[in-house]
C-alpha cells in the first residue's frame, strides 16, 4: 500500500534518576555520599533509506518512544545510556513540525540521519552535591524528561522523469513497456491511484521514471487528489507529457496540453518551467496521425513530439533515447540537504512568565519547569534546594510583585504549592 503522508508522535527517552547512597565501611560510621548519576535517555533518529518507497509503516504505529537511561547506583556507578531509536524513512521525506507546520528537515540521501527528539539528561547522584556546607547530601536529581513532539512526514518521490497527463492516456502501459514496473492497467479513469516507480536501463546507464496518477483540471487545488500527486513531480528533472492523440476520450489533445501545463504553473511556476517532451500515444488508432500533424503546426516547435503506441511499442525506443539524451544535458539539481542547526535568536526571552488564571499563579518557563521535573518532591532536602533555585532566579520576588500573598496557590507544570512569605 502506498502512503505518502503520516503523522507520528516521538519522545526521547527520559534520563535515569540519580542515586542516593552512602559509603558503608567497617570502622567508618558515617561514610560520604556514594550515589552515581543516571544515564542519558536515547534519542529518536530518522534515517533515509532508498529501499523504502512509502510511509506505510507509520500508518499502523504512530507513537514512538526511545529507551530511558538506567538509574545511577551506589559506589558512584553511573547508569547506562538508553539506546537510540532509529526509524527508517524513504529518501525524499520532508519532516515538519505538526503544530507549526514548519519544515524541520529534508531527508535526501541514503543513510542521512536526523535527530528529531533528544533524550533527557541523567539526574545527578548525591555524590555530585557534596560541599563544605553539606558533606552528606541525602538527595539526588531525577532524570530529565526527553523531548516530545508530533511530526508530519511527507514523501516526495525522487525520480529523474515524471509521466504526466490526463487519466486513461496510457501512462501506466508505457512505464510497463520501458521498465520492469508492473502497475495496474485498465481502460477506465483513475486506474492508477498511487505513483509507480520504474527503472529504465539502457546499456550501462539507467534512470528512474515515476508514473504520476492522472491529473484533471483543478488539480492544483486538490481536485482528484491532484495536489498530492503533483508534489511527486517536484523533484524530477524532466516531464514526459502523455496525450491521447486519437481523441478516443472525446477530448481535444491540444486543450489537454494547455490544461495540464496550466495546472503545473498554478501549483508551482518552477515546475512549469521544467524541460518537457510530448508523447502522442495511441498512434495505433486511425486518425491519430492527423492529430499529431495538427499539434506540430499549432505548437510550432515549442515541445518535441514523439508519436508512440503503448500497445504495440511503436516509437517508445526513440522516446526513451531522447529522454536519456536530455537527462545528460540537465544538471542534477537536488534541493540542498538542510543541516540540523540550533536556532539562534537575539530576541530577549524571559526566564519565566507568570499568569494568574482562576486565582492560581501559573509559572511557565523551560528552565524552571526542568528544575521542577528533576526534583524529588518527596525529599525535604531536595525541596529546600528547589526553593533556593527559585529565589536565585528571582521567581520569589516576581511572584510577590505579581500579587502573590501568603497562602496563594502557585502552579509550575504539574506541581502546585502555596506561596509562603
Amino acid at each position: 500500500m502506498f502512503y505518502d503522508h503520516a503523522k507520528i508522535y516521538v519522545k526521547g527517552g527520559d534520563g535515569g534518576n540519580g542515586c542516593v547512597a552512602f559509603r558503608r565501611e567497617k570502622y567508618v560510621p558515617e561514610g560520604g555520599p556514594w550515589g552515581g548519576d543516571g544515564g542519558r535517555g536515547g534519542n529518536i533518529i530518522l534515517c533515509g533509506s532508498r529501499g523504502l518507497q512509502t510511509l506505510v509503516d507509520f500508518k499502523y504505529k504512530k507513537h514512538y518512544k526511545a529507551e530511558r537511561g538506567q538509574h545511577g547506583q551506589g559506589k558512584t556507578m553511573h547508569g547506562k545510556a538508553g539506546e537510540d531509536l532509529v526509524l527508517s524513512v524513504p529518501v525524499g521525506t520532508i519532516v515538519k513540525n505538526a503544530g507549526a507546520g514548519e519544515i524541520y528537515t529534508d531527508i535526501l540521501e541514503e543513510g542521512q540521519e536526523v535527530v528529531v527528539s533528544r533524550g533527557g539528561r541523567g539526574g545527578r547522584g548525591n555524590a555530585r552535591f557534596s560541599s563544605s556546607r553539606n558533606s552528606t547530601p541525602s538527595f539526588a536529581e531525577k532524570g530529565e524528561p526527553g523531548e516530545d513532539c508530533w511530526l508530519e512526514l511527507e514523501l516526495k518521490l525522487l525520480a529523474d522523469v515524471a509521466l504526466i497527463g490526463f487519466p486513461n492516456v496510457g501512462k501506466s502501459t508505457i512505464i510497463s513497456h520501458i521498465s520492469a514496473a508492473k502497475p495496474k492497467v485498465a481502460s477506465y479513469h483513475f486506474t492508477t491511484l498511487k505513483p509507480n516507480l520504474g527503472v529504465v536501463k539502457i546499456e550501462d546507464t539507467a534512470f528512474v521514471v515515476a508514473d504520476i496518477p492522472g491529473l484533471i483540471e483543478g488539480a492544483h487545488k486538490g481536485v482528484g487528489l491532484g495536489h498530492r500527486f503533483l508534489r511527486h513531480t517536484e523533484r524530477t528533472r524532466l516531464l514526459v507529457h502523455i496525450i491521447d492523440a486519437s481523441g478516443s476520450e472525446g477530448r481535444d489533445p491540444l486543450n489537454d496540453i494547455s490544461i495540464i501545463n496550466n495546472e503545473l504553473k498554478q501549483y508551482s511556476p518552477q515546475l512549469a518551467r521544467r524541460p518537457q517532451v510530448i508523447a502522442a500515444n495511441k498512434m495505433d488508432i486511425p486518425g491519430a496521425g492527423e492529430t499529431v500533424q495538427l499539434l506540430k503546426e499549432e505548437l510550432k516547435g515549442e515541445y518535441e513530439i514523439f508519436p508512440v503506441s503503448a500497445v504495440t511499442g511503436e516509437g517508445l525506443d526513440d522516446l526513451v533515447y531522447k529522454v536519456l539524451e536530455m537527462l545528460h544535458e540537465i544538471p542534477e539539481e537536488l534541493p540542498e540537504v538542510q543541516e540540523e542547526k540550533e536556532e539562534v535568536t537575539h530576541r530577549y526571552q524571559p526566564r519565566f512568565t507568570i499568569d494568574k488564571k482562576d486565582g492560581v499563579f501559573v509559572v511557565q518557563g523551560k528552565e524552571i519547569e526542568k528544575h521542577v521535573s528533576m526534583t524529588d518532591l518527596e525529599n525535604e532536602e531536595a525541596l529546600h534546594r528547589l526553593q533556593r533555585i527559585m529565589k536565585v532566579i528571582g521567581l520569589e520576588n516576581a511572584l510577590r510583585d505579581a500579587g502573590a500573598v501568603n497562602g496563594a496557590l502557585v502552579r509550575i507544570g504539574d506541581f502546585e504549592f502555596h506561596f509562603v512569605e
